[in-house]
């Protein structure tokens, strides 16, 4: 699978859904690891989703400076998600200062509730078998 159809399938939701998977000889019901949106996974872009969500809008600066990040990398990343329509971006001058804004949007906290709803089943399945 290339790299392009891999983001498009984590971008767009029920693609490729399966029933989740029970563990041999376990009776836990594990969910299907291609359920898990590979847009989000990723540790700077969960933190750029994760702060929008208790933010209303975070600045870039802002946004480097929570995720101890640079400005490139912060820039690639928020790109992304920007274009996966889970986060706004707006920009505007203060001054002569530039000024960017991102704003989480409602694709992109349902995308993170949908993430963290997986993420518990998961841990969830995980705990049952360690049991």
């Amino acid at each position: 699978m290339s790299r392009t159809s891999g983001l498009r399938r984590a971008v767009a939701p029920g693609v490729g859904e399966r029933e989740p998977s029970e563990a041999p000889q376990s009776g836990v019901v594990m969910p299907p690891a291609d359920h898990l949106d590979r847009l989000i996974h990723e540790r700077l872009r969960l933190g750029i989703i994760s702060a929008l969500a208790a933010h209303p809008s975070l600045t870039f600066t802002d946004l480097k400076r929570l995720l101890k990040t640079t400005d490139g990398n912060l820039s690639v990343h928020a790109r992304k998600l920007e274009g996966a329509g889970y986060v706004s971006c707006a920009k505007s001058f203060e001054g002569r200062t530039p000024r960017t804004e991102f704003r989480l949007t409602p694709a992109g906290r349902a995308a993170l509730n949908r993430y963290l709803d997986h993420m518990e089943a998961l841990i969830q399945a995980a705990r049952a078998l360690t049991k």
